[in-house]
């Protein structure tokens, strides 16, 4: 998260030593010149090859290094955590020696300070700098989401007598933003839209409170990255790299996993890239098969988006230049109507796909979730979940048997149906990606749908049976999707045609077409 001072702080010594460690020989290694950049609790000194970060001598309550002993457990923690995510780049804690003017980096003798040593990334790299650019495609989505995910699979999960990831704990960090907003905003309407916003989450926590509980009992409370934003990514040779993990207070990296994950959605949707956000959402759920955490994703939403808005304000009291100033402000709007737009009542929709193997159903539902901004459930991840399978894992299954038997199928349409209901209830459509080649199968979803008080869309997807045979003979062992040419066959055996009554729920999407996707969105407008 970006901090703001809100106090005055203490600059001397601290000044006086970063003044003096600008002099290229104070390094133990050849440095031709030393560039500063200072954020409100730390300075980092870039030297070329290497990149020294000190610790400011602040307390703001939620953060204190305001003694040397405290800066240096915390560059120890600093390193700890980074070295998960980047351990190559993250090499060590130095001290700082001599005096405060003529202080020697890895010097000898007592130390008067201390810094985080780093290899230097390059500048203009993060995926902050490159999204404005217009830069950051699929791929590094892609990389970022597996990584995350990853991430969250191994790291430590909370006690249940820890401190962390309770309702009240969460509830506090929620509400802890309205006192500062309330402190500085002066434009009634913006006040009001404020007020709306905190009761709002007062409701929803009464709502959810149970259910975070349950989540931190069940291990998704974790020690997180705790400011997963593009400011803190970059791409190196390719290689995606997440650094600058929460090192100063625990209770902001102890969290449920699908906070973490709200936080990169905030920041993508910030910069009107909103397929890329479904995209990754969409992407992390079938790693992770998280599904229940989406009942919380629109509070963690608004709360990512509530920070945001605050550091907007508070940055904004320390712009002397007007254009700076009204960048602040602007920047702080959309945040709160980002935070107001996931209060508001949503209009879900329950889709399905229909149609064999091969016929272009989860390409092209993954591209229209990614466009109306849905959930795609995927069978054959959820079927493969289901009995213990990585998505991407041989069963050894006959056709028709082992996972892929009449009991096992109505078992996963059974629990993608739990997993819809439970993705509509949270406020948010969603397709589910399956054959769908029995009418029981389609009236199971239908009553769901009827249920949840939604409106009901077949995408019924065709393809010349040559293009079929050649798509599952391209995609083998290179997918979810274990379909082979005797199981295209055996649906083509099986399958119920659409009855009368489905044809008016029905879009039929002709795959091959370049512009099927845009045909689809066109009927769901």
């Amino acid at each position: 998260m970006t901090l703001i001072k809100t106090e005055p702080t203490p600059m001397n010594p601290g000044s006086t030593l970063i003044q003096h460690l600008l002099s290229p020989n104070r390094y133990p290694h050849p440095v031709t010149a030393v560039r500063l950049i200072e954020t409100h609790i730390s300075w980092v000194l870039l030297t070329g090859d290497f990149a020294y970060k000190i610790k400011k001598p602040v307390n703001f309550g939620f953060l204190d290094f305001s003694t040397l002993e405290l800066r240096r457990q915390y560059c120890h923690e600093e390193l700890r955590l980074n070295r998960r995510l980047a351990e190559d780049w993250y090499l060590g804690v130095v001290a700082i020696t001599g005096s405060l003017e003529q202080p020697r980096i890895e010097g000898t003798g007592e130390a008067i300070e201390y810094a985080v040593k780093m290899r230097q990334f390059p500048t203009g790299l993060t995926l902050k700098d490159r999204v404005k650019s217009g830069q950051v495609d699929r791929a590094e989505i892609d990389q970022i989401t597996d990584l995350l995910a990853d991430f969250h699979a191994h790291i430590a999960k909370a006690e249940a007598d820890s401190p962390y990831g309770g309702s009240p704990c969460i509830r506090h960090w929620f509400e802890e933003n309205f006192a500062h907003l309330r402190l500085r905003l002066k434009d009634e309407r913006q006040r009001e839209q404020i007020r709306t916003i905190e009761d709002w989450g007062q409701a929803e926590w009464q709502l959810k409170a149970g259910l975070m509980e349950d989540r931190k009992g069940a291990g998704c409370v974790r020690e997180c990255h705790g400011d997963m934003h593009l400011g803190n990514m970059t791409s190196i040779d390719g290689q995606i790299i997440l650094f600058d993990c929460i090192e100063f207070n625990p209770m902001l990296r102890w969290i449920d996993v699908v906070s973490e994950v709200a936080f990169l959605i905030i920041d993508l949707l910030h910069f009107n890239l909103d397929a890329l956000a479904y995209r990754f959402l969409n992407r992390y759920l079938q790693h992770t098969g998280d599904y229940q955490g989406v009942a919380l994703l629109r509070y963690y939403l608004v709360y990512r988006a509530l920070v945001l808005a605050k550091v907007s304000l508070l940055r904004s009291e320390q712009q002397l230049d007007p254009a700076c100033l009204e960048q602040n402000l602007a920047e702080y709007r959309v945040y709160a109507n980002l935070a107001e737009r996931f209060t508001q009542p949503s209009k879900p929709m329950l889709l399905i796909t229909h149609g064999f193997s091969g016929s272009g159903k989860s390409y092209h539902a993954g591209q229209l979730a990614e466009r109306i901004g849905a959930v795609q459930l995927r069978s054959d991840i959820e079927r493969k979940r289901l009995y213990g399978f990585g998505a991407e894992q041989g069963t050894g299954s006959a056709t028709g048997g082992g996972i892929y038997s009449a009991e096992a199928t109505q078992l996963t349409y059974d629990r993608l149906a739990a997993e819809a209901k439970t993705v509509l209830e949270a406020g948010f459509s969603v397709i589910v990606d399956a054959t769908f080649l029995k009418t029981a199968q389609r009236g199971q979803f239908r009553q769901l749908a009827s249920a949840c008080g939604v409106p009901f869309r077949i995408l019924d997807f065709q393809a010349a049976d040559s293009v079929l045979m050649q798509r599952i003979l391209q995609r083998q062992h290179q997918d979810a999707s274990e379909a082979t040419l005797a199981v295209l066959q055996r649906q083509q055996q099986i399958a119920e045609a659409l009855r009368p009554e489905e044809q008016t729920h029905a879009i039929t999407i002709d795959s091959e077409n370049d512009q099927a996707i845009a045909w689809a969105f066109s009927q769901l407008a």
